[in-house]
């Protein structure tokens, strides 16, 4: 019986004469922003750029680490009862083809005109131990006293609630009987910076194609 199609489909990027243009959304220190950046310099994600960076805090390290290179920043305050129209309203003001979701830890409600224009990176296998209350070193303790013996990250389409939009890419890292939250958390995050920038390819090469909620590769 063939796939079902869905709203989850790719929606193609606008066509753009320049680099394609992120918007970074941070809660803490910047790692995966700071990633991002060094995939840019070294031409790993060749023909991007990072427009604009907004937290959800003031005075946290990842505003440091783009006002230092010169990336406008804002901040909008999770207490803003109109977080999410804000927070869009400054990524089209900003121009930005793509968003990225970087520890961003607020829910934010996607507009329509940026749907499957939205990436999420979730230091787990979705759908084990994700949703409301599960990030940074919860993720990580929750796996370990599980006992699993793979961990691993998961970049996705954010929707509009915790961790359930469609799958574009899960990389894999081994639980060992030694771990703590703090080792495991480090093998994760080398595993989402190569993850990352692979899925921000895969979404703006429109190399996917949905198969019911499957987001498969294209065949060449």
């Amino acid at each position: 019986m063939p796939y079902s199609q869905n709203t989850y489909a790719p929606r193609k990027l606008p066509v753009t004469d320049g680099p394609l243009r992120l918007a970074v959304c941070i809660s803490g220190g910047g790692s995966t922003l700071a990633n991002l950046l060094t995939k840019i310099d070294n031409s790993e994600l060749a023909g991007f750029e990072i427009v604009t960076v907004i937290a959800d805090r003031p005075g946290i390290k990842g505003l440091q680490i783009a006002e230092s290179r010169g990336i406008p920043t804002a901040v909008v305050s999770r207490k803003d009862l109109q977080m999410s129209q804000l927070i869009f309203d400054k990524i089209r003001n900003a121009k930005a083809d793509m968003v990225i979701l970087g520890g961003f830890l607020t829910l934010l409600f996607v507009p329509d005109d940026y749907e499957r224009r939205v990436l999420n990176i979730h230091p787990s296998l979705i759908p084990a131990f994700c949703g409301r209350g599960f990030f940074g070193r919860t993720v990580h303790q929750a796996a370990i006293d599980a006992g699993v013996k793979y961990s691993g990250c998961t970049v996705h389409f954010a929707d509009r609630s915790y961790d359930t939009g469609p799958i574009i890419i899960q990389k894999v890292v081994d639980v060992l009987d030694d771990d703590t939250p703090e080792s495991l958390a480090a093998k994760v995050f080398q595993a989402e910076c190569e993850a990352l920038p692979e899925a921000i390819r895969l979404v703006a090469g429109a190399k996917l194609e949905n198969h019911g909620r499957r987001m498969i590769m294209k065949q060449s």
